[in-house]
């Protein structure tokens, strides 16, 4: 991979970088890195993957030229902390896509953990706990990052969009631009006591805020309006019976989907 580094800031707290022409899934490498005693902070980057995978256990199209990123970080506090580190790393992501391309107005937080451009996918985080190896080591987490640099998968159950909308940058550009926002968001956030004030940066970017919004659960889809996002994360949804906190499920916003124009179709 060409031009894939990190920024000054990273560089200068001693976050190290590792780089993969392909690899099974930079998530599952961080991984293997805690668990033989790397305590990070440590980015695994890599062109391609062959198992990559997003939140749920579900595929993540690895296409070359697009991002796909790792950040393996521990010692940041209890086990039970590690869920906000999916809000650090969305705000992280989004501030650096805007500084790349100064469309503020176009990108948006989808909660949990997606960016919107224009209302359709272009970066998605997964976070996965990791306990390294060695009594008394500190619990650690895996913060993958993808972003769709060049292209969009083809064929997906919801639309998405890529970085060539905006006319870049490439994703070792954007690396560098990440991994200095991310050490700029986890110093702001400092192992949860700045959360409270994260959360409102958040929802400065939050898709759909105030409108109507879907989650759908399991065994039920909850229907109201997105009022916010509570302490703990959790997305809180005024609905006709009282308010509803949501702690995961697959968040459908309709408003977005109205506004999304129909694709051009052959003559």
């Amino acid at each position: 991979m060409e031009g894939v580094r990190l920024g000054d800031r990273a560089l200068s707290r001693g976050v190290r970088l590792e780089i993969y022409s392909e690899i099974d899934s930079t998530n599952d490498e961080a991984k293997r890195r805690a668990e033989s005693g790397d305590p990070g902070p440590l980015w695994v980057v890599a062109a391609r993957q062959t198992k990559g995978r997003g939140r749920l256990g579900r595929n993540w199209s690895s296409i070359e030229g697009n991002l796909h990123a790792s950040l393996l970080v521990s010692g940041f506090g209890p086990a039970a902390l590690a869920p906000q580190l999916g809000f650090a790393a969305g705000l992280a992501t989004i501030s650096a896509l805007i500084e790349a391309t100064g469309a503020a107005e176009r990108l948006a937080l989808k909660w949990p953990n997606d960016v919107l451009l224009d209302g359709e996918k272009l970066a998605g985080v997964l976070l996965e706990g990791v306990q390294p190896a060695g009594q008394g080591s500190p619990f650690g987490c895996v913060i993958g990052i993808g972003v769709n640099c060049v292209a969009a998968p083809a064929d997906l159950p919801y639309p998405a969009s890529d970085l060539s909308r905006l006319g870049g940058p490439s994703a070792g550009a954007l690396l560098a631009l990440l991994s200095d926002k991310m050490e700029e968001t986890l110093a702001f956030w400092a192992g949860g006591s700045g959360f409270a004030a994260l959360r409102e940066r958040w929802l400065g970017h939050a898709a759909g805020l105030g409108g109507e919004i879907e989650a759908r659960l399991p065994r039920e889809t909850v229907s109201g309006l997105f009022e916010t996002i509570d302490a703990d994360g959790r997305l809180i949804i005024s609905t006709r019976s009282g308010r509803r906190a949501i702690e995961a499920g697959d968040i459908f916003l309709p408003a977005l989907a109205a506004a999304r124009p129909e694709p051009e179709r052959g003559r």
